[in-house]
């Protein structure tokens, strides 16, 4: 699989025809040069990988890719360059706001507006407006969840209105390209945000219609390997993370149900039912069929809406995904019955295997290994049939390779133990040796305090922001889940904003209990970034050293974060065979 889209892939493509008003199942482009990471991602899947697949394995599955158009590289580039639209992108003083709002006053090149309106004008389904820049889903350079991606309902009545609103996503995708987030991370790549060039895809939402809103029964991320296997579970069974709604749940680090696909009917490890009850997702997201909202062009989540459980029940959806809770048995059974809380355990598909999802995801990640020739990482949303479950619609929407290291590093059990060891954990993702880290950035809060989790975010951005100006990589130590959007359980933070970090270590505190996001957008980075990411309970065999951490020269400092600078390089082993990892003084 290539590491950058090049105009080769063109050839594989079909032109954008607006004379055509079918486009089912077409995978188009509009413009010419470059299609980007993503989009060739995509571009992969439909002509190496689908075309291998037996149909007759999975009859009650229709797999393929949504329906998607491309506008290449040299539309952004005459968009760029016919707006003027190069100084305040570039420009460090800018900011988001006023970078989005100058791209949305600009105007696309008029030789493509008629494609888009041909579009707006045939197709009434919900679209994805997505990123796919050059350096996305490269093997070594991982921008996932990096640039915008925008969803709309496309179901206005007229087609101006259609067509507008698509427009004003393509803005915004174009100016995710220069938001402050994207700068950052480039920088922290070593690329330069100059030689940056966005294409755009326009794909088909997968889901059914509910009311007022649009969503798929299941979204999902499935992986190949698994630096966090549990019981039964080795790494190369790989790990399958399963949400209600869209896929943002997963990507944003939300709540999701993980589980070893060779071992499906295996609970994540919850210490009890009633965590298992706090921990799961009682909120999904879909797109907005309703009312009109509030006009914001420059709001990502513009036309997306969230919903509960009850509300999932009433569309009828939760009789293939959750199970019900019986209070007076403390006991889980699969299915909805009577009155007790709903949870999403994917239980009706993983326990009894009527609809046989795991089946299809185990043979697609085993195919896409073979072809990709890499551990991979896929993203996927299913249309269940609303009464039966099957058929059902299998929307493959990407694909991407994963970084695993290969290096020899033994980490003895003794070895957690030795006296020079700061930190020591048995889950630990990443492989391999780190002895160029002498910044510590940790939080001083000991109990922590949900309410301070947005200012620690800011805290440790503006420490990144400089850490990674002067070329300084640092160890990280934050209590509970990087990259959540629950901040009861963790620090809600982009991974740009904490991208400088080359080991990172999650530590529980005696009421924080969580499970980390192994399918989203940050753990893609940490993995393809090779970050060391160690897991330290506060009940565990081996407690962080703090007393040491406290005593060492304090650089910065505010209510919650300290800096400091240590007189000798940090010594981190870290053992991807067995998952150990140590960090010694």
């Amino acid at each position: 699989m290539p590491d950058r889209a090049g105009e080769a892939s063109l050839d594989k493509l079909t032109p954008f025809d607006r004379r055509f008003t079918d486009f089912s199942g077409v995978f188009s482009y509009i413009g010419s040069g470059w299609i980007g990471g993503k989009a060739q991602g995509l571009a992969f899947i439909k002509d190496s990988l689908l075309s291998r697949m037996n149909g007759q394995d999975f009859p009650d599955f229709t797999v393929r890719i949504p329906t998607m158009t491309v506008m290449a590289t040299d539309v952004f580039d005459a968009f760029m360059k016919q707006n003027n639209l190069y100084e305040i992108a570039y420009s460090s003083e800018s900011s988001n706001e006023q970078i989005a709002h100058a791209f949305q006053r600009a105007n696309l090149p008029p030789d493509i507006v008629g494609d888009l309106r041909a579009l707006a004008v045939s197709i009434h389904a919900p679209l994805a407006v997505r990123s796919s820049s050059l350096f996305e889903d490269a093997l070594r350079e991982p921008f996932a969840g990096v640039y915008g991606t925008k969803m709309i309902p496309n179901n206005q009545f007229d087609a101006d209105s259609r067509f507008r609103v698509l427009v004003e996503a393509i803005k915004f995708v174009y100016a995710s390209t220069f938001f402050r987030e994207a700068k950052t991370y480039i920088k922290t790549t070593g690329q330069s945000v100059e030689k940056e060039k966005m294409a755009v895809i326009v794909q088909e939402v997968v889901g059914l219609r509910f009311g007022d809103k649009f969503y798929p029964q299941i979204s999902g991320v499935a992986r190949s390997y698994n630096y966090y296997a549990t019981g039964h579970g080795k790494p190369t069974d790989g790990v399958i993370d399963l949400a209600l709604g869209l896929g943002k749940t997963i990507v944003d680090g939300g709540k999701s149900w993980s589980y070893c696909p060779s071992y499906p009917r295996t609970a994540p490890p919850y210490k009890s039912t009633s965590d298992m009850l706090k921990q799961t997702q009682t909120e999904f997201w879909a797109v907005n069929m309703g009312k009109s909202p509030a006009y914001d062009p420059i709001k990502e989540t513009e036309y997306m809406v969230t919903g509960d459980l009850a509300e999932a029940e009433t569309d009828g959806v939760l009789q293939f995904v959750a199970s019900t809770y019986e209070p007076e048995n403390d006991r889980l059974m699969t299915g909805i019955f009577g009155q007790g809380p709903r949870v999403l355990t994917f239980a009706p598909i993983l326990s009894l295997g009527d609809i046989p999802l795991n089946n299809l995801l185990k043979s697609l990640l085993k195919l896409c290994e073979e072809v990709v020739g890499h551990e991979v990482e896929v993203e996927f949303a299913v249309a269940l049939d609303p009464e039966n479950g099957v058929p059902a619609r299998f929307g493959f929407l990407q694909v991407r390779p994963m970084f695993v290291s290969r290096s020899k590093v033994d980490v003895p059990i003794d070895d957690l133990e030795a006296e020079d060891v700061l930190i020591a954990s048995e889950k630990v993702l990443g492989n391999g040796l780190i002895n160029t880290v002498r910044d510590v950035v940790f939080l001083k809060v000991t109990d922590f305090n949900e309410r301070a989790s947005w200012q620690i975010a800011s805290d440790l951005e503006a420490i990144n922001h400089r850490l990674v100006a002067e070329g300084h990589p640092y160890l990280l130590i934050v209590y509970g889940r990087l990259g959540t959007t629950d901040p009861p359980f963790g620090i809600p933070v982009s991974w740009w904003q904490i991208s400088g970090a080359k080991v990172i270590v999650e530590a529980s505190l005696p009421d924080m209990h969580v499970e980390l996001s192994q399918g989203s957008h940050f753990f893609h980075n940490v993995i393809s970034s090779q970050v060391g990411y160690f897991s330290v309970s506060h009940s565990g065999r081996f407690p962080i050293k703090w007393d040491w951490f406290q005593s060492q020269q304090t650089v910065t400092e505010t209510d919650f974060v300290r800096h400091v600078k240590l007189a000798a390089p940090l010594r981190v082993q870290i053992d991807g065979k067995s998952a150990r990892g140590v960090i010694r003084s």
